[in-house]
């Protein structure tokens, strides 16, 4: 891995070269690095372990000294992988306050953000129209198929058994 970033590369038990390989990978493979967990309920809806995080998620600090709060991603931060949420904020020794930037690893979405619920529903309901608009023809000829598979296949086996 002579190369600053090579799309070849695929692993490598060296620290070093999975380090260079973070730190110089191109951002469209940078945002796969911002994946984060989803609570239990969330993965039983969408049949996936982890999801990349958007702005407006909620999300449960799972490490750290803010272990347990709860708070909405106010921005994400593609190039360092980092996560700035709502409420979350040191202070400073002039008194003021500041954001604290939190790493993906440590987090666990609660809930999507709208505009993912709404993508979701659009997709389900473009699904619904289009079935919907199928010519009749076309689902009884594939209804019929699927019966004659199911047939033949109950009449195989009972010739297996006799």
């Amino acid at each position: 891995m002579k190369n600053k970033f090579s799309t070849k590369w695929k692993e490598s038990k060296q620290p070093r070269k999975q380090r260079k390989y973070l730190a110089n990978a191109p951002l469209h493979l940078r945002k796969k690095f911002v994946n984060v967990n989803l609570s239990k309920e969330l993965r039983k809806k969408q049949n996936k372990r982890n999801i990349q995080i958007k702005k407006g998620d909620k999300v449960k600090i799972m490490r750290g000294g803010f272990s347990g709060e709860v708070g909405k991603v106010l921005e994400v931060n593609i190039k360092k992988s980092l996560i700035i949420v709502e409420g979350i904020q040191a202070k400073k020794q002039d008194g003021s306050k500041v954001n604290l930037k939190l790493q993906p690893s440590n987090l666990q979405i609660i809930e999507l953000s709208e505009r993912l619920k709404k993508i979701q529903a659009e997709k389900k309901q473009e699904v619904l129209n289009h079935q919907a608009n199928m010519p009749n023809e076309k689902k009884s000829a594939e209804i019929k198929t699927k019966k004659k598979i199911k047939n033949e296949k109950t009449e195989s086996n009972s010739e297996v058994k006799k």
